[in-house]
């Protein structure tokens, strides 16, 4: 099918979802669970092809850990789905109701947006949990996925819509282009006349080119450029796991740490013991001066490696003189993802939390946590780095919009 025949057929499908009753939603979206985990084996064979081709076209480790599916992880995927059905339904509640000097009474009440357009690359689960995330909200989504998961994909689409036709639902909520060029990409990304929003998740250039190509509104969503800053006062022992899980737990995503910010007057005491932690968990360190004084096998940091997030098993470290200077630090390089800083004073941590802009700000805990599932969302269909008209982690609610209603009694204004 074209882009625009998937267009119709979601534009067709969302008028449906949106007066779709919440259990039935909730009874599809378990269906699919189940399915999920009936055909491990068929989507664990898909997966495989594409690890094969993707370590053939030299994909590097911390992607390939993105792209790569296990039992566990599938079984993680199905849970997700299972929690999105168990949230509250955002659609028809109605945030509030005024009274009228003329007797109308009138408010506002969360509806569905109507046909998503998502972007992504190589993460399979994406596919899951954005059609999780805009069935329960009422809405019918079009997934253009990244070609290094293409077969997985394929499967997980396919068993989702069985899932739904068994269930008695709305197969055609889900639509996936099946040619991932970037001819069809670009298509989808001009498809006014179905598209109400597009969302891209991924990395700085599909990002970049979505903002700049598109003619339908965006989301900007993921890069993650994120920073933890360790303060004079910071408790040193806490702080250590605190920036190996940031960093070491999973390299390859948005939310994990990419710049250490440690204040000068416990670098001495701190930085160390904390590059040996570092090295001994296979980071490559890149530093300012003061950080290659400690180790030999610093790399000199460039301004490249505080303006872009490595997604690898690398981290830049600056030694800062004091708090400001960190989030003047912060203000130049962040992306506004994800921020964080290790003290023990208050007014520092107070500091911090009201002045650095990002949709994510942490006082003593990891980056990592930023994340749909985390924030208690199910799942999340991307973070959010803009200010409209979502920020931070999207779950259900981030992906209705709002309708006034009225009721009057004749009244006409004068």
């Amino acid at each position: 099918m074209s882009v625009k025949d998937l267009g119709k057929l979601a534009k067709s499908a969302s008028i449906k979802m949106a007066i779709l009753g919440s259990e039935e939603k909730n009874q599809a979206l378990r269906a699919v669970a189940e399915a999920l985990l009936a055909k491990k084996k068929e989507i664990l064979e898909a997966n495989a092809k594409d690890m094969e081709k993707a370590e053939e076209n030299g994909v590097r480790g911390s992607l390939l850990d993105r792209l790569l599916l296990t039992e566990e992880r599938i079984e993680g995927i199905a849970e997700g789905v299972r929690q999105t059905a168990a949230l509250n339904d955002p659609v028809g509640e109605v945030l509030w109701m005024r009274t009228h000097p003329n007797g109308m009474t009138y408010g506002q009440k969360r509806v569905p947006i109507g046909v998503l357009g998502m972007i992504y690359e190589a993460r399979p689960n994406v596919t899951v949990d954005a059609f999780a995330l805009s069935f329960k909200s009422g809405n019918a989504v079009i997934l253009r996925g990244g070609k290094e998961a293409f077969e997985t994909n394929q499967v997980f689409v396919k068993i989702i819509k069985e899932a739904l036709s068994s269930a008695g639902s709305i197969p055609e909520a889900v639509q996936m282009l099946e040619d991932p060029s970037r001819e069809t990409a670009r298509e989808l990304m001009q498809l006014n006349e179905y598209l109400d929003v597009l969302i891209p998740r991924g990395g700085a250039g599909l990002i970049k080119s979505v903002i700049e190509n598109a003619s339908v509104p965006v989301i900007e969503t993921g890069v993650g450029n994120c920073h933890t800053y360790v303060d004079e006062s910071a408790d040193l022992e806490k702080a250590k796991p605190i920036v190996i899980n940031a960093k070491v737990q999973r390299p390859g995503v948005c939310n994990a740490l990419e710049t250490l910010l440690v204040h000068e007057a416990v670098a001495d005491e701190f930085l160390p013991a904390m590059l040996q932690e570092l090295k001994e968990n296979g980071v490559e360190i890149h530093g300012d001066e003061r950080v290659c004084s400690f180790d030999d096998s610093v790399i000199p940091a460039t301004e490249w490696d505080w303006e872009n997030e490595y997604l690898d098993l690398k981290l830049a470290i600056r030694v800062v003189p004091s708090v400001e200077a960190a989030i003047e630090h912060i203000a130049k390089y962040s992306t506004k993802h994800s921020e964080a800083i290790l003290t023990e004073s208050y007014s520092a941590s107070q500091k911090f939390l009201n002045e650095v802009d990002a949709a994510a700000v942490y006082v003593n805990a990891s980056t990592r946590f930023t994340d749909g599932s985390e924030f208690g969302f199910g799942a999340e269909i991307g973070i959010s780095t803009q200010k409209l008209h979502a920020r931070g982690p999207m779950g259900v609610e981030a992906l209705t919009t709002t309708k006034y209603i009225i009721y009057g009694n004749g009244q006409i204004r004068g």
